[in-house]
């Protein structure tokens, strides 16, 4: 655990340094597939040149891992370090060698830690809105469980429902969110699916995924871990005749990657949610009843 300021400063010096792109691509950002040093993300398009990053949707900019962290989730200076040595505990070694890329490292399945899992059923609960019931069903089915640190982790399955990676989210004071480490976002996703559905909403988290499933339950509801216009397995969806509906979030970022995924699949349509994202609207609703 890393209390004093010595830790963290010790540790900041080392983090700051990790590549930006790598960064981008763990929290679920998107690389534009024209522009190498354009990528989109839930802030806004952002363009990177080295370690520095510049925000053109917001006119905004910053250099280093930290700031990058800081300026994607909007956490504090603390928060952002112990992401990132969380995320990247292997990079002080893999820098000494030079050649190794902390991006494509091997996926290692998340430590499981019941104790914890209290925790996470309250977030996803209190804070989300998210009903019990539907809690419950995704942690007994194992796509759902908590870490040691009290991160709900949600799996993404491919082939034979085999675990490929997973999202992290942050149930404590430190609200973060991201990628387990070598997760193969190109192999499967995080699901969850009422029985012969022929409907599937592509949702930029598998809290949005589950948010809108809690909404309307007859359907599979899908995280593409990020804003992504072309999920490697979305092809498989179409072939197998499912009615798909690229549920983004209602912003800059959500609004041009749905119009570049339905360039690519003519056949998908855009459902915008009537807030920002699919838990604003569970919220909304929560309250009003």
């Amino acid at each position: 655990m890393l209390d004093t300021f010595e830790e963290i400063g010790s540790k900041a010096d080392v983090v700051r340094n990790i590549d930006l792109e790598a960064v981008l691509e763990r929290t679920g950002c998107i690389k534009d597939r024209l522009d190498k040093a354009k990528w989109h993300t839930p802030e806004g398009v952002i363009s990177v040149t080295g370690q520095k990053f510049m925000n053109w949707s917001q006119g905004a900019g910053g250099g280093g891992a930290i700031d990058l962290v800081i300026h994607l989730t909007r956490c504090d200076f603390k928060v952002a370090v112990i992401w990132l040595s969380n995320n990247f505990p292997d990079y002080a070694m893999q820098t000494s060698q030079g050649s190794a890329s902390i991006s494509k490292q091997a996926f290692t399945l998340p430590g499981r830690d019941d104790t914890r899992l209290q925790q996470i059923t309250n977030y996803l609960r209190d804070d989300r809105c998210i009903p019990t019931r539907l809690i419950d069903f995704l942690v007994r089915s194992g796509k759902l469980y908590a870490d040691n640190r009290a991160n709900a982790v949600f799996l993404l399955l491919g082939k034979e429902k085999k675990a490929v990676g997973a999202e992290h989210r942050g149930t404590t004071h430190s609200k973060w969110h991201g990628m387990a480490p070598g997760s193969r976002k190109d192999l499967g996703c995080f699901y969850v699916k009422s029985s012969n559905t022929m409907k599937a909403v592509l949702c930029e988290s598998a809290i949005d995924a589950i948010s809108y499933f809690s909404l309307h339950p007859n359907c599979m509801a899908l995280s593409t871990s990020g804003v992504n216009p072309n999920p490697a397995w979305l092809p498989i969806l179409i072939e197998k005749g499912f009615d798909i509906y690229c549920g983004f979030d209602s912003d800059e970022a959500g609004d041009s990657l749905a119009h570049n995924m339905i360039s690519r699949y003519p056949t998908v349509n855009r459902l915008r949610p009537g807030k920002h994202d699919w838990n604003e609207v569970l919220q909304t609703k929560s309250v009003l009843h």
